[in-house]
């Protein structure tokens, strides 16, 4: 299960999303050197799920700040149309 869904992170305002990624962040780098000191992490694909949200939310605050978010929300209402 996802950690954050992509309509989720979409509807989080600038600030969120960075406040988030730091969050994320901190996490991935405490139970990566878990990993590297030899512990067992609880969940293993906790890891992978905090990698891709974290690529998640960067793709999307790119595309906010590029403006190809507005670009393909028009593009879509126009088809519905």
């Amino acid at each position: 299960m996802p950690i954050l869904r992509i309509r989720e992170i979409n509807n989080m305002s600038s600030q969120e999303r960075t406040k988030k990624l730091v969050e994320f962040k901190t996490e991935l780098s405490r139970l990566k050197t878990l990993v590297r000191a030899g512990g067992a992490v609880e969940n293993s694909a906790r890891i992978r799920n905090l990698r891709k949200t974290i690529a998640q939310i960067l793709t999307i605050e790119n595309e906010h700040k590029l403006g190809l978010k507005e670009v393909a929300t028009q593009k879509v209402s126009e088809k519905k149309k």
